[in-house]
């Protein structure tokens, strides 16, 4: 037994030595070479939601072939989400699929490497959780959490496990957006960030409604309580389980969806991990249906590092009831402006000789120049979904063969949660939300932020 012990640490240092200085770069098409049905990396699914159905779905397959995965188990505590998940999934597998009714009865069955978490805003950082724990990767949907409390519960497990966890911040594998990343961090951006411009309108009333599906969902074909997780016990409520973004605190709406995906750009670019400061305001305007959470918000964030180095202002605004949904984000410099809608850097606004020369200054403008276009997806199948999320949920995957970090880390998902708390502090008390960088606590008027 001792010998036995030694010659299998022996060989295992003299195995992690030789990965360790390996050179060998391994493609997707080397790994689908070695790789037999063994070795295939068993996915499960935690939440058969819209959003997993119309994305994660597609862009599975246009993968998962080529890297040899496989889909393996739904778990969904609402029966008829569960079986339409086993269902769909058989039929795109072309194998049975294990229907569990909740997470822990598919974790103690062992039947998953990895999983995609689509399940309510709330959830996402408790769901992660679990996954780790369990020993399994995971692709988690954003906003990672909803509260201080739940963010750095996720954050610990996910840092004190070996898994792979990619947040579903898909501008992380744009190219467009690395390219910009890549400028701003170069220094080359006319004195750095001094302003940012975040913006997402619609006009959609149906907009996280779901007038046709509430009157199906009936409580005994689910577990109310398992959904409520740490949330305080109210009755069962239909519209709150299936139209949760309008509900807090089930999910803050505005800067949970759609402020934590424009936000998490600010922090890559900058490399700064929260604002100092969030003041909001806003309120439900036009679709007074029922919903607690705004249809209309602009909230106003302060960044500064502790050198001084960078200090800027960030605005996001937006609206449900006039707008286009083509989100845009505009970085300001004194030298001119990184446009993300139209992927260019420009001089337009930068200082120019005339003012410059008036106060003994000189001119400072950009050039022109153009960022990198939408990388296309890299597809076996081409199924479809969205670009962006076909190759973040494909830097994914590949991750869990190579165990290197994926483009949208567990830290991204925590920065921005700790952006998104801060909002919905300000929204929630009308006062300024700061942040106590020792206690990792929101806070307002010297309180602590509690829903």
């Amino acid at each position: 037994m001792k010998k036995s012990r030694r010659l299998f640490i022996k060989q295992a240092a003299m195995t992690a030595g030789a990965l360790a200085t390996s050179r060998i770069a391994f493609t997707a098409q080397s790994y689908n070479k070695i790789l037999g049905a063994n070795d295939r990396v068993r996915v499960g699914v935690v939440g058969f939601s819209d959003r997993h159905r119309a994305t994660h779905v597609p862009c599975f397959m246009n993968h998962y072939k080529e890297l040899n995965f496989d889909l393996v188990a739904v778990s969904d505590i609402w029966k008829k989400r569960r079986e339409e998940g086993a269902a769909l999934w058989k039929e795109k597998m072309g194998h049975d699929i294990v229907a569990c009714r909740n997470n822990e009865e598919m974790y103690d069955k062992k039947l998953i490497d990895a999983v995609f978490i689509s399940t309510a805003d709330f959830q996402h950082a408790l769901h992660t959780v679990e996954a780790v724990k369990a020993g399994c990767d995971a692709y988690v949907e954003k906003p990672f959490a909803e509260t201080m409390e739940d963010a750095r519960a996720a954050l610990k497990a996910v840092k004190a496990s070996d898994r792979i966890v990619q947040i579903g911040s898909q501008r992380r594998s744009g190219q467009n957006y690395i390219a910009a990343a890549e400028f701003i961090q170069s220094g080359k951006f006319g004195g750095g960030i001094k302003m940012v411009e975040l913006t997402w309108n619609v006009n959609q009333p149906g907009r996280w409604r779901r007038p046709n599906l509430v009157p199906l969902l009936k409580e005994e074909d689910t577990d109310w309580k398992r959904y409520l997780l740490n949330r305080p016990f109210e009755n069962f409520d239909a519209r709150k389980y299936l139209e949760f973004r309008l509900f807090w605190p089930y999910s803050s709406g505005l800067p949970g969806q759609w402020m934590s995906h424009q936000i998490d750009t600010v922090h890559w670019f900058s490399g700064l991990q929260h604002p100092r400061s969030v003041v909001a305001n806003g309120g439900i305007y036009e679709w007074k249906d029922g919903r607690k959470n705004w249809d209309n918000i602009t909230a106003v964030f302060d960044y500064g590092s502790d050198d001084g180095s960078q200090e800027f202002q960030v605005m996001f605004t937006s609206r449900m009831f006039n707008g286009d949904e083509n989100p845009s984000e505009i970085y300001y410099s004194n030298g001119g402006e990184l446009n993300l809608i139209t992927n260019k850097v420009s001089p337009k606004g930068g200082m120019r000789e005339r003012e410059a020369a008036a106060m003994g200054l000189k001119a400072n403008l950009l050039p022109e120049l153009s960022l990198a276009e939408p990388e296309k997806i890299i597809a076996s199948a081409n199924t479809g979904g969205d670009r962006l999320t076909s190759n973040h949920v494909r830097n994914w995957m590949e991750c869990v063969r190579s165990r290197k970090q994926p483009h949208a880390p567990v830290e991204a998902g925590y920065s921005h949660s700790i952006a998104t708390v801060m909002t919905n502090a300000a929204v929630r008390t009308g006062g300024k939300a700061t942040f106590n960088e020792k206690t990792q606590e929101v806070m307002v008027n010297g309180k602590v932020f509690k829903y």
